[in-house]
């Protein structure tokens, strides 16, 4: 098949990678929290983890009660790194639904290598200078109306 491509989505901050291979994995921007507990001690909870293999999903008992999760391992080397929640039968745990918890114990973390051009301190100075564009919305009345408008009009 071939070797698998594993790549490094950047960030700012911490960098995590796999305490085996050192495979980068996420980044301290994509931190939920820092207060989880896993089988092998402290843990954390990130938004998107990248280069992971995900097993199949289980049913299981965790300490804030039953899930459905899947083991998450290295994509390089293979290594359990942590776990994927897919669902949380209670609705004040469904925050973790599509999250990533790794494992400290099996992970390594260090800081980022410096940009030797500094295209990233200038991304985050303009990120921070653009302001959020404004969404357009319309409800249905107005979308129906535009509609029943268009197909009135002769050609």
């Amino acid at each position: 098949m071939g070797r698998q491509f594993a790549g490094n989505y950047g960030g700012i901050g911490t960098v995590y990678s796999c305490k085996k291979c050192d495979t980068y994995l996420t980044c301290h921007g994509e931190l939920t929290s820092a207060n989880f507990t896993g089988s092998t001690g402290p843990a954390c909870l990130f938004k998107r983890v990248w280069n992971i293999l995900e097993e199949e999903a289980i049913e299981r008992k965790m300490l804030t009660g039953m899930h459905v999760v899947r083991d998450v391992k290295c994509l390089v080397c293979e290594a359990k790194v942590g776990w994927m929640y897919e669902f949380a039968y209670s609705d004040d745990q469904t925050y973790k639904e599509g999250q990533v918890i790794l494992e400290l114990a099996l992970i390594r973390q260090s800081e980022p290598l410096d940009d030797p051009l500094g295209e990233d301190k200038v991304a985050l100075i303009e990120g921070a200078l653009e302001r959020p564009r404004r969404q357009r919305r319309r409800n249905r009345s107005s979308a129906s109306s535009y509609a029943s408008s268009r197909s009135s009009r002769s050609i």
